[in-house]
């Protein structure tokens, strides 16, 4: 039996975490009472890629100058990524799942 695969940066541990926060966003304040999100608007509107790539650049550019080397804005840069990645390509990983 091959021995336990084990990441040389944290990545597991980072990645449990972000998922932990992706989660918490489902019941945070800005979820209506319907369960919408800022991010269901955009998709209805039809601007959901300008708005997770807007807000990408946000984040990105307010690190380091707002609060200093804040995590927060650092999750929010991967959480953005992540529905970018689902918007454009979750096809192919589903496939590639399989």
């Amino acid at each position: 039996m091959p021995a336990e695969f084990k990441y040389k940066y944290n990545e597991d541990v980072i990645l449990t975490y972000l998922q932990s926060y992706i989660r918490d966003t489902y019941g945070q304040h800005y979820v209506g009472q319907m369960g919408i999100q800022a991010v269901d608007v955009w998709k209805s509107l039809d601007i959901d890629e300008e708005s997770f790539r807007s807000n990408i650049i946000k984040y990105a550019m307010r690190y380091k100058h707002k609060d200093g080397t804040n995590l927060k804005d650092l999750v929010k840069i991967l959480h953005y990524t992540i529905l970018l990645i689902d918007r454009n390509h979750s096809q192919e990983i589903i496939k590639a799942q399989v």
